[in-house]
């Protein structure tokens, strides 16, 4: 398996591979791995994901978690949203984390490292051609020299301007914003500095902060004065601070300063033959929500668990084809509600102008003064309310939860003895069923015969808060979603979901 692009959307899906006992090469262009922070949010279900591989209580421990978001609307204070507790109930990781991009990619190269793969620095893909049930693949390194290797897969992890899908000969239609935008690490002082999130927007200028892990750090994002947009070489002076202004904001120093235009693209296929798209070559969009890198790690954890069941013979060649159906109609939707919010927060139509400056601040406290309306928001945003209901690898319903739905979490006891969470089985990045109750003899003898771990956990209020059935049977995927939610638990059932789809468990074979 030959992955080009070592940012956080490859390095994630080498290291799935490798704990799925596949061989990968992973190739980078750069020389080094990157020094800015560029993307920052870590979503509840991306370290959902890095609990399956053993350290999301790291990269908590590293960032910094925040608990509220504020909206100012001309310099006035027009919402206040207390976050920490929103997911609570919902995800073992109930709140956004602050984690710079330079940072982790630093943690996940050091636990490829690890797990003994090295990042080949200084070289790129600049051609492949399928040959058979192999690819062959020309690799270009900085010095000059060249490389042509047969692999069995390939994926494209190599961002915006692609070359594997340049190679695919995939579209990447959409469109790019008008403004010029910035983003500023910078150190500050104010009444805003305050390890919360804000987002202020004024008539003409809006600017977002983060709250970074130290003293008086924060990140800014926000729109470049347009008449110095057209300036070859932009500095921090030549930004908005009207917004900043409004906020009693001080900046005492900028440790870094970037400009960058936002895009909406989306490729028209993420998969031809043996090559694939993932993260930033397969969708860019605006950075609303902080969703762009934690969907390209979707990406990787979706495709990961389906090349190592092909490769190891758990699974015919049709699992490889869920990939793209599966992930592109969520990146859609994404490029499609991220495209529409942050037209009405950059663009100065009047129409636009009314939204954020009078309507936003009017409907959004009554809105989340809603216990539904935060909940839908944090689904949405920490992206645990992604699902797969149309997905051939999708069936049944029972209590809740439906085919395609993520497994939901089970908050362990806090009174009396701790009971196990439901999600601890799932580090074992492979396919099992779950079973709130008593399972019967039947279905116990048809795991065991697919070679399918059985776990059971107590029926107990929790359970059914969840949104589970007692005594049904789930059967869970590798990257946590449910499969077949089957009420009857039956065990003909899962044999049929099984062999209807050319599934083999229990299986194993040589990674390649």
């Amino acid at each position: 398996m030959l992955i080009a692009g070592a940012g956080p959307t490859g390095l994630v899906l080498a290291l799935l591979l490798v704990r799925m006992g596949v061989r990968v090469r992973i190739v980078d262009p750069a020389a080094e791995p990157g020094t800015t922070s560029r993307a920052l949010a870590v979503q509840a279900r991306t370290l959902e994901f890095y609990q399956q591989l053993g350290f999301a209580d790291l990269v908590v421990e590293r960032g910094r978690a925040f608990d509220a978001v504020n909206l100012w609307v001309e310099g006035r204070k027009a919402a206040h949203l207390a976050i920490g507790a929103l997911g609570g109930g919902l995800s073992p990781f109930p709140y956004p984390t602050i984690f710079p991009q330079d940072e982790h990619e630093r943690l996940l190269i050091e636990r490829l490292s690890a797990a003994g793969v090295e990042v080949e620095r200084g070289t790129a893909v600049s051609s492949f051609t399928h040959a058979g049930t192999t690819m062959r693949v020309q690799l270009a390194r900085n010095g000059g020299t060249t490389e042509s290797c047969e692999v069995m897969f390939l994926a494209g992890c190599d961002g915006a301007h692609s070359r594997v899908r340049q190679g695919l000969g995939a579209t990447f239609l959409g469109g790019t914003y008008e403004h010029l935008f910035y983003v500023a690490d910078v150190e500050a002082s104010g009444a805003v500095v305050d390890a919360e999130l804000h987002v202020a927007l004024d008539d003409a200028d809006f600017v977002v902060l983060f709250p970074m892990k130290g003293a008086g750090r924060v990140r800014l994002v926000g729109a470049v004065r347009p008449e110095a947009s057209g300036n070859e070489s932009l500095t921090w002076a030549d930004v908005g601070k009207d917004a900043m202004t409004r906020l009693n904001l001080t900046v005492s120093q900028v440790n870094w300063f970037s400009t960058y235009r936002v895009h909406h693209r989306v490729a028209n296929q993420f998969q031809r033959g043996q090559a694939f798209l993932l993260g930033d070559a397969a969708h860019v969009h605006s950075p609303v929500g902080g969703q762009g890198m934690n969907t390209g790690i979707g990406d990787a954890m979706n495709l990961a668990w389906k090349l190592a069941a092909f490769i190891h013979g758990q699974a015919d060649n049709r699992i490889l084809t869920t990939y793209e159906p599966e992930r592109i109609a969520f990146a859609r939707q994404l490029v499609h509600t991220t495209d529409r919010a942050f037209t009405f927060v950059t663009d100065n139509g009047p129409l636009a102008r009314w939204v954020r400056l009078r309507l936003v601040p009017r409907i959004l406290p009554p809105f989340f003064s809603f216990t539904a309306a935060r909940r839908l928001m944090f689904r949405t945003v920490s992206q645990i309310g992604i699902r797969y209901r149309s997905s051939r690898l999708s069936a049944g319903q029972a209590g809740r939860v439906h085919g395609g739905d993520r497994l939901p979490w089970v908050p362990p006891e806090k009174d009396g003895q701790p009971a196990a969470s439901n999600f601890a089985p799932l580090s074992s990045l492979a396919w099992q069923v779950h079973v709130y109750g008593d399972a019967t003899p039947g279905l116990a003898a048809a795991c065991d015969a697919r070679g399918l771990p059985l776990h059971t956990f107590a029926w107990r209020p929790a359970v059914r808060t969840a949104g589970l059935q007692r005594g049904a049977a789930y059967l869970v995927r590798p990257d946590g979603y449910v499969a077949l939610a089957d009420s009857a638990a039956s065990p003909i059932t899962l044999h049929h979901f099984l062999d209807d789809r050319g599934l083999h468990p229990g299986a194993r074979g040589q990674g390649t």
